[in-house]
C-alpha cells in the first residue's frame, strides 16, 4: 500500500512538473513577444529597439540546450533598456507607449515567479525521487529525471516596481 501510494505522489508530482514547465514556456514566450512588439512599435529609439529585437528574436528561436542563455541575455537586455526609469517614462509618453510599458511590466514580473514555482515543482520531485525504495522498486518508470530551469530573471527595476499595476 506505502508503494502504491508513493509511486502515485510521483506521478502527480511528474503532472506537477510538466505543468509547471509548460506556464513557464508560455510566460517566456509572452515576455519575447511583448517585447518584439515592442520593439518593433516605434516608441523606442531604433539602438534600443534593435537591441531588444534581436535578443527576444534569439530566446524565441533559440534550441533547448541554449534556452536558458538566451532567456538570460533577454533579461540583460531588458535592463540595459529599461534601466532608468525615464527611459519608461519616454515610452509611456508615446501614443500607444502606456499599453505596451504595462503589458511588458507585467510579463516581466510573471516570469520569476513561473520559474520559481517549475523549480519547486523539480525540487520536490528529484527529492521523492532519491528515497531508497522509489529507486530499488523503480517506481519513477522511464520518466525523465526533471531538470531545474536556471536563468537570469531578474526584472528591470523601473518595469518591476511599479505601484498599482
Amino acid at each position: 500500500m506505502y508503494l502504491s501510494w508513493t509511486a502515485g505522489r510521483l506521478d502527480r508530482l511528474h503532472t506537477r512538473v510538466d505543468a509547471s514547465r509548460a506556464a513557464l514556456d508560455a510566460q517566456l514566450l509572452r515576455r519575447a513577444s511583448v517585447t518584439q512588439e515592442l520593439a518593433t512599435s516605434g516608441v523606442l529609439d531604433p539602438a534600443a529597439s534593435i537591441v531588444l529585437y534581436q535578443a527576444a528574436h534569439a530566446a524565441r528561436q533559440a534550441e533547448e540546450e541554449q534556452r536558458e542563455f538566451a532567456e538570460s541575455e533577454l533579461s540583460q537586455a531588458l535592463r540595459a533598456v529599461f534601466g532608468e526609469p525615464a527611459q519608461v517614462e519616454a515610452v509611456r509618453a508615446e501614443p500607444g507607449g502606456e499599453e505596451a510599458a504595462d503589458e511588458l511590466a507585467a510579463a516581466v514580473r510573471r516570469v520569476p515567479m513561473a520559474r520559481r514555482f517549475h523549480n519547486d515543482a523539480v525540487r520536490a520531485a528529484r527529492a521523492l525521487r532519491r528515497h531508497r525504495k522509489v529507486r530499488w522498486f523503480r517506481l519513477a518508470g522511464h520518466a525523465p529525471f526533471s531538470l531545474a530551469f536556471e536563468m537570469d530573471d531578474e526584472p528591470p527595476v523601473a518595469l518591476a516596481d511599479r505601484p498599482g499595476t
